[in-house]
């Protein structure tokens, strides 16, 4: 039987030897569907990613749309100086790391959470309902979100603003005091991406071998004990890798969300990196001061990436690359 398994091994390394060296047109041949499969996604981030990268020129130009970025002034660190210098740089960048934290801390743990609860349900039909209606929030759009938030905290008219304002013992605007502006954010986050967010660990917990669990039963283990042991080292791969590609996105507030909630009484602690680019580039026409700021934001993300990466590796775990 031994010497069988290191005959098949064998045979299975030279096979795949065989196919290494083999043209790049018989492979394509002989997985076409495949390459097919794959050109979807290839060409969107072609596209949408790697497309308008061409256009990072812009940050260390004086760009003008009538000379293009061939014809535009080349003036080096000129707009990332003027960056670092404005005044309210701080102030955005506070702003983004108080929201970015919020996520981390307070979102990121609670699809896992979620996911772990659902696992111990034992209905099918029940668990099916339960994962459908957390779901449902996702495919909202942010606006009516906003248009949701702006109904239930206004000042006036808001059905949940006399309740909270009991609970305080003073009359709360939601939506215009400053301390309540990163909680309403993180509170929109977790009820329409909570649900969304535990695709990825179910699909992760349904790989478990149950009999695993049958055998941490008849060793006297309870359901805590089971989860601790079993659910959640199953979890760890897919826990680490989602947070090492978390840490790309970690200055995204999101655009849409952050701009439908702004106004004049919390724009102070509201303003971000994503709606700071939008005024600056859009509304206000310098382009290329708008596109160092989003530069900026972009560099600090990947070096997060690479961090987040080596530490993981640190602890033995495999990483992302």
């Amino acid at each position: 039987m031994k010497k069988e398994k290191i005959l098949s091994a064998e045979k299975f390394i030279s096979v795949n030897k065989s196919r290494g060296r083999e043209p790049v047109l018989v492979r394509f041949r002989k997985d076409w569907m495949l390459y097919v499969m794959l050109m979807p996604g290839l060409v969107y981030f072609l596209i949408f990613k790697y497309g308008p990268m061409v256009g990072l020129i812009t940050a260390f130009q004086d760009y003008n749309s009538m000379l293009g970025w061939f014809g535009s002034t080349f003036v080096g660190l000129k707009h990332f100086k003027r960056l670092f210098s404005d005044a309210n740089f701080l102030n955005i960048f506070r702003n983004t790391l108080v929201l970015a934290f919020y996520n981390i801390i307070i979102f990121f743990p609670l699809p896992i959470i979620f996911a772990l609860l659902i696992n111990e349900v034992k209905s099918i039909k029940y668990k099916n309902v339960v994962q459908s209606v957390f779901y449902i929030p996702h495919f909202v759009s942010w606006v009516v979100v906003a248009g949701i938030c702006t109904t239930l905290f206004s000042s006036q008219s808001g059905a949940l603003t006399d309740m909270i304002s009991n609970l305080f013992g003073r009359k709360v605007s939601i939506l215009s005091e400053e301390s309540f502006f990163a909680p309403l954010i993180t509170g929109q986050v977790i009820w329409k991406e909570t649900g969304w967010g535990t695709i990825m660990f179910l699909a992760a917990l349904s790989g478990v071998d149950l009999q695993l669990y049958e055998a941490a039963k008849i060793d006297g283990a309870n359901r805590r004990q089971q989860m601790w042991h079993i659910t959640l080292p199953a979890l760890k791969t897919t826990i680490i890798t989602l947070l090492i590609l978390r840490m790309g996105t970690f200055l995204n507030t999101g655009f849409e969300q952050i701009f439908l909630m702004l106004n004049t009484m919390n724009r102070s602690v509201g303003e971000v990196f994503d709606t700071y680019v939008y005024q600056t580039a859009l509304t206000n026409g310098r382009i290329s001061y708008g596109t160092a700021v989003g530069l900026f934001k972009s560099v600090v993300s990947l070096f997060l990436v690479i961090g987040t990466n080596k530490i993981a590796k640190k602890a033995g775990e495999e990483g992302v690359y």
